[in-house]
């Protein structure tokens, strides 16, 4: 199994709340049913608000990297992504487990 970890940090200026900013959260919400090769599927609001914080979290499991291949090259995880581009980066963190 691979534990695939996302941390998104909005940019200055953008605010969760903005309609934009929802609506990419949403498809990622969405995403859990959509992309089969998740075995595992979490994303949530940060909590915190600690200057090191990031914003929002994706925790998910793919069964091997050719799962994390498919998933990553999915036609809905490509249109959640390109959301998120417009307002945010993120880090990324894929390990065994």
């Amino acid at each position: 199994m691979i534990r695939h970890l996302v941390l998104f940090k909005l940019n200055d200026g953008v605010d969760r709340d903005e309609p934009r900013v929802q609506a990419a959260a949403q498809a990622f919400f969405e995403l859990g049913d959509l992309v089969p090769e998740l075995e595992f599927w979490e994303c949530a609001w940060n909590i915190t608000d600690r200057p090191i914080a990031y914003d929002f979290a994706i925790n998910s499991a793919v069964s091997d990297a050719d799962a994390l291949k498919r998933y990553i090259e999915h036609p809905a995880h490509q249109a959640a992504a390109g959301q998120w581009r417009e307002f945010a980066t993120w880090v990324i963190a894929d390990y065994p487990f």
